[in-house]
């Protein structure tokens, strides 16, 4: 990875970001050290989508696209619990 940083939100909460010089991009919610939320491309043309267990392919459009995205997937984790 080219560039990755990690943000502490809270004592139990991080959000991970990270982009690749090949493309590859991995954008992640962290919680109590369980994967939440991930949306992520290993530099190929396969973006997915990851919500707790749930794994399906994601149609990456624009980086504005992505984080709206992964931010509506947050809210709805937070309403389930």
């Amino acid at each position: 990875m080219l560039h990755r940083e990690l943000f502490q939100l809270d004592a139990t909460t991080s959000v991970e970001a990270a982009v690749g010089d090949d493309r590859s991009y991995r954008l992640c919610l962290w919680r109590d050290g369980e994967l939440m939320v991930e949306f992520a491309c290993d530099g190929g043309e396969t973006h997915r989508r990851r919500a707790r267990e749930r794994t399906s392919a994601y149609e990456f459009r624009s980086v504005e696209q992505l984080r709206y995205d992964f931010e509506r997937e947050i809210e709805t984790l937070v309403g389930e619990r």
